[in-house]
């Protein structure tokens, strides 16, 4: 007999619930089996994991001990929640003037939608007004039909943004176009609202040249002044903020001072500015059309420039962000004209973030040009040095794949890699122990190796 779980009593709820657990396990296998998960998966797992847990304790306040509704009784379609198809217990208006029960509809808006379930609607704002009227017209109902209907904070309401946090918050953007003095405050409050509260973040995206106005200070600082340095460390930082939440990606990209902004910021910023610009191209490359976007931008130049100053504050989030980027070919190109493979070799051989560099430069190897530059600039006795000293098999795996391209394209380096062979079996140790790939790839530079020998002989 199947097993009657705290989600069972209700079809809807239970099946937001299967979404939110493949969600969420999708999640959870990338941040444990990608070496190279990013901290918005972290983030989006964990939204997840709190979503499925305000179902359940939703769940749980809604079954018959707190809430005896009976089954003889049939619910008035108009005090329905059109999400969860039960009688509402704190019903709320939305922009778009539809009525849902607030737990439900704040939930929908928590996981970043910014319609109207029933009507499809863009909302916009996501303040959720109280309809007292349909709230007594329950009530009235229930005493009628001698049922007890729960005070509305017993049914897990969920923070949101007030009238009067909405009123804040357009009160800071326009102190944006204010004296400095009231920019810097009005930017640091923002970076701290858009840090803790993710409702923030979704009411930029929501609210109409809310991201230009962020914008203000920067693209109308005195010329000869320049902008000041925590001011402008601020309004990048809320651009991460804000590019972290899904709905905001697109938005934010696309919007025209920004991609320049962040470009200014890598080359001129504190070094926790140019740091979070990194991380904020990082973010918002996730979507495929951004990254066509930024790489048309001329952004991979100062990120590969932040790369080799080699500021460890800054390494992790730019060396993220160009492995984003070059994910689509166009990228790559950029890339390896920009100067990445000398710059990353660079690094490698210092010893200096090898695993992402790595990774990095194995995406770069499809290129024609990267695999002639490996080749001039002495990458396979190092990548040799590295499959045979290193623990690591995910940067083995790398290597090799990168050793295969070079065998493949480029007869003059077989010669380094038979003396390898021949001195320490490290490809042939690499084909028997190796991960699957590495294996793949050994077997394929032994084979050239053996048929170059062969053509040796009989000549």
């Amino acid at each position: 007999m199947a097993k009657t779980g705290v989600l069972s009593s209700d079809p809807t709820v239970r099946a937001k619930a299967v979404e939110l657990k493949k969600e969420l396990q999708r999640l959870v296998r990338t941040i444990v089996d990608d070496d190279d998960y990013s901290i918005h998966a972290i983030d989006r797992a964990k939204d997840a994991l709190c979503a499925l847990r305000g179902l359940i304790m939703f769940n749980k306040r809604s079954s018959p001990a707190t809430f005896k509704l009976r089954e003889a009784v049939p619910c008035p379609e108009e005090f329905k929640c059109p999400l969860s198809n039960q009688l509402m217990r704190d019903p709320v208006i939305l922009a778009s003037g539809q009525t849902y029960d607030r737990p439900f509809i704040q939930k929908w808006l928590n996981a970043g939608n910014r319609t109207c379930p029933r009507t499809q609607q863009v909302l916009s704002h996501t303040i959720l007004t109280p309809n007292h009227l349909i709230r007594e017209m329950i009530s009235q109902w229930c005493k009628s039909q001698g049922i007890e209907l729960p005070n509305p904070v017993q049914c897990g309401r969920e923070e949101g943004i007030t009238e009067a946090e909405c009123d804040r918050f357009f009160s800071l953007l326009d102190k944006l176009s204010a004296a400095v003095p009231e920019q810097k405050e009005a930017a640091k409050e923002l970076r701290l609202l858009t840090k803790k509260v993710p409702s923030f973040r979704a009411l930029f995206g929501e609210s109409i040249d809310a991201i230009t106005q962020l914008l203000t200070p920067l693209t109308r600082c005195n010329s000869q002044s320049g902008v000041h340095p925590d001011l402008q460390e601020d309004v990048i930082t809320t651009l991460l903020n804000l590019s972290i939440h899904d709905s905001n990606k697109k938005l934010v990209a696309e919007t025209p001072m920004v991609v320049p902004l962040l470009m200014e910021a890598l080359r001129s910023g504190t070094i926790e500015t140019r740091s979070n610009a990194a991380a904020t191209l990082f973010t918002l490359s996730a979507l495929d059309s951004n990254k066509v976007l930024i790489g048309k931008s001329g952004v991979l130049k100062p990120l590969i420039d932040l790369l080799d100053e080699g500021h460890p504050l800054t390494m992790k989030d730019v060396a993220s962000a160009i492995f984003n980027l070059c994910i689509i070919h166009e990228n790559k190109a950029r890339a390896v004209r920009d100067g990445a493979v000398r710059v990353i070799l660079k690094k490698i051989v210092d010893g200096v973030h090898v695993d992402e560099l790595l990774a990095i430069l194995a995406m770069l190897s499809t290129h024609q040009r990267a695999i002639e530059e490996m080749g001039e600039l002495g990458a396979v006795p190092c990548l040799l040095r590295i499959v045979r000293e290193s623990n690591c098999e995910r940067n083995k795996e790398n290597c090799i794949a990168i050793l295969h391209t070079v065998c493949l394209n480029d007869r003059t380096k077989w010669k380094a890699l038979k003396e390898e062979e021949i001195s320490y079996g490290t490809i042939s140790k690499l084909a028997q122990d190796g991960t699957s790939r590495s294996k793949r790839k050994a077997n394929g530079i032994l084979e050239r190796l053996r048929r170059a020998i062969n053509i040796t002989h009989t000549a």
